[in-house]
């Protein structure tokens, strides 16, 4: 039984993650005048199928002098860890009912750097190390702030559990209370899935796309699948932590609806930063977190710590 609602659960999401990478393409190219795909198919519907059929089919090939082990568990091991982060979501049920949820989703992707430095490593390529330690920088600095806004909704909370997160906002939305903790949240998401414009490791002007680019056929198209599924993923936990139930915790078929609108709707603003705003450069990207982000959250998350131990301090109205 566990496997059939695993495959239930696996299953609509890469599907998803096929028809966002159409999405993409088709957004990209009315924002930039022009019409994106529109042959395959009625519309273009069928280009993402098309995609994934081409590049399976071809001959995946590897550097002689790469270490070939690595090499090939790399991009197998970033699209599992992609799938598994989505165990504890709550679509309004979640597959496992963690109690440290929010906590095993923390520490499932930190381990997706290993999958980024094992690739630009195995693949014995300077441009391709040079990506993947921009990579594994980048998300292991921007994971600090992930992990600080966390133990802040976590004191506005009181539980590690994701569904817990759900009764708290049957009634307001999170966002509003602490919606500089979400906007921080959002920026840090888009950093934490190499998305414009923070999208580094992927500079195709500097780095011809980074720690993949020894990666070909069906090993890139792995990696590319992590990346649009850690996209969905980000957006439905930033839906779970900031826009949860509004009057419809107790109607599953009604909450499912008004989460995948939210879901689509933060995804949709995913795509429209990149058709808007240039590349960060890396020092810049730096700053942002350590001299602007850190010290905003640590100082958020005192308040926050605070405001219990000020209202236990107020004298009851007699």
């Amino acid at each position: 039984m566990f496997m059939i609602n695993l495959f239930l659960l696996i299953i609509p999401i890469l599907l998803a993650m096929a028809f966002l990478t159409l999405v993409e393409r088709k957004i990209l190219g009315y924002m930039q005048l022009r019409k994106g795909p529109n042959v395959v198919g009625p519309h273009g519907m069928i280009q993402p199928f098309a995609d994934a059929m081409k590049l399976f089919i071809k001959e995946p090939l590897r550097p002689l002098t790469s270490s070939s082990s690595l090499y090939t568990i790399a991009p197998t091991l970033a699209l599992s860890i992609a799938l598994v982060m989505w165990i504890p979501l709550p679509l309004p049920y979640p597959l496992i009912n963690m109690n440290m949820g929010l906590l095993f989703i923390l520490a499932t992707s930190s381990l997706a750097v290993y999958s980024i430095l094992w690739s630009g490593w195995a693949s014995n390529s300077k441009y391709a190390l040079i990506g993947a330690l921009r990579a594994v920088a980048q998300t292991i600095s921007y994971e600090v702030t992930l992990a600080i806004i966390l133990l802040s909704l976590l004191l506005m909370n009181g539980s590690f559990t994701l569904s817990t997160l759900i009764t708290t906002q049957e009634y307001l939305w999170l966002i509003i209370p602490s919606w500089p903790l979400a906007m921080m949240w959002f920026i840090s998401t888009l950093a934490e899935t190499n998305r414009a414009p923070f999208d580094l490791t992927e500079g195709e002007s500097e780095l011809v796309s980074g720690f993949n680019v020894e990666y070909a056929a069906g090993p890139f198209a792995l990696f590319f699948m992590a990346e649009y599924t850690n996209i969905i993923m980000m957006n439905a936990l930033t839906t779970t932590l900031f826009l949860g139930a509004l009057y419809n915790l107790h109607m599953p078929e009604t909450y499912t609806t008004s989460f995948a609108i939210k879901t689509l709707l933060l995804t949709t603003m995913f795509l429209w930063v990149r058709a808007s705003y240039p590349r960060f450069r890396y020092d810049q990207l730096m700053h942002l977190l350590w001299k602007n982000f850190l010290p905003l959250t640590l100082a958020l998350c005192m308040w926050y710590v605070s405001l219990p131990v000020l209202t236990s301090c107020i004298p009851p109205q007699m």
